[in-house]
């Protein structure tokens, strides 16, 4: 908070936003938070993160919600304990009643809600991704609360609880294309501990990450009793979000003020240190892994280059090309002993990379016939992992 000589109006933007350490948040609520335990949605539950939200709107901040628990509320609405319905109908049945009751306690707090419904194939190619950034970053100008859920209805990994396709996952994709300062996943726990300490009480809270290592991997527990990832997939989340220089924190949503204080950078949870610096969105994209179409084998010079050198990767490096990729696709890039060191955009499609491999850059045009640029992938369109 500024000190006693400041004497900015407390009404202004700056003065709202002095306490805010994390001006830009993506906050992720689990099912067993919206349930509170039960079976059907806990519209106590909802408003108390509502309430947080407007308040950090009046502070100068913006949020964005990824929201779980429309199967819960399918569910819950069709009480049909003799039948067993499928996910997919029971997020079809559910989705609807969610995203009312975030609407209604939105508006009680005088805010606009909008949904926006995601599936993997919507941030797989360039233009669905940059089409998802721009409609989110309009939505919080306007003032709009956008409320994110995987569309279970239509995305069966999400259901099969892919790795990537679970909301934890997609709240830290979520978190890259908006490019929020921090990524706070609710759950009903105080954040990720030594062990599970539902089974074991000297079980310590683990403050501060800097680092996913084996070590914290090993301390996460499985999914809760409604939820589908538990602290595997926070883990997965956090570790995408931290790659593109995003805070990321886990905590338990039913503290009072836990928003609040996460944005405004009071230890809350679990706060996983962002890796490095904050990146630029097209490089957030190379990141995600999702619109991946092949991958490209370098040798070990080139691999040098590329890591140590900062240099754009030439056709002369190249050993192998795999995948169905075009030109314009992102590829991953890999030394020939297997390690995945980069991801970038292809000036070429595989079966032109297959034919360029080893040769200079010089011969392209005689090669091909046609000539994109002298590298396979440009140092602009790649980022090192």
């Amino acid at each position: 908070m500024p000190g006693g000589g400041d004497q900015r109006d407390p009404r202004s933007s700056d003065a709202r936003s002095a306490a805010l350490v994390y001006r830009r948040v993506v906050v992720k609520v689990g099912t067993n938070l919206l349930t509170a335990g039960g079976d059907g949605l806990d519209a106590a539950a909802m408003a108390g993160i509502v309430a947080q939200v407007a308040a950090l709107r009046e502070r100068g901040g913006e949020a964005i919600v990824v929201s779980s628990g429309a199967i819960a509320a399918g569910r819950d609405r069709l009480n049909r304990p003799s039948q067993r319905p499928s996910d997919q109908v029971l997020a079809a049945v559910g989705q609807s009643r969610l995203m009312a009751m975030w609407d209604e306690l939105f508006a009680a707090q005088g805010l606009v809600s909008a949904q926006a419904l995601l599936t993997r194939d919507d941030l797989a190619s360039r233009l669905g991704y940059l089409n998802a950034r721009n409609t989110l970053l309009a939505l919080l100008e306007l003032a709009v609360v956008p409320v994110v859920n995987e569309n279970d209805v239509v995305s069966v990994e999400e259901i099969e609880d892919s790795v990537i396709g679970d909301n934890d996952n997609l709240s830290a994709l979520v978190a890259n294309l908006v490019d929020a300062d921090l990524l706070l996943l609710l759950t009903d726990t105080a954040g990720l501990h030594t062990a599970d300490p539902a089974t074991a009480p000297d079980a310590q809270l683990i403050e501060t990450v800097e680092r996913i290592d084996e070590t914290i991997e090993a301390a996460a527990a499985g999914p809760g009793k409604r939820g589908k990832g538990g602290m595997r997939t926070k883990l997965e989340a956090a570790r995408i979000a931290v790659q593109s220089g995003t805070h990321v924190m886990i905590a338990d949503g039913r503290e009072d003020g836990v928003v609040l204080r996460a944005a405004g950078g009071q230890p809350t949870g679990t706060h996983f240190l962002p890796a490095g610096d904050r990146i630029e969105s097209r490089r957030r994209y190379l990141l995600s892994g999702l619109p991946v179409r092949g991958r490209v084998v370098v040798d070990r010079g080139a691999a040098e280059a590329l890591t140590h050198g900062g240099t754009s990767l030439l056709p002369v490096g190249v050993v192998e090309a795999s995948g169905e990729f075009e030109r314009g696709d992102v590829v991953q890039i890999h030394t020939q002993d297997g390690r995945h060191i980069a991801n970038g955009v292809s000036n070429y499609g595989t079966a032109d990379v297959v034919r360029l491999r080893g040769v200079r850059s010089d011969r392209i045009a005689e090669l091909l016939g046609h000539e994109y640029g002298e590298e396979i992938v440009h140092r602009n369109n790649l980022v090192l992992l």
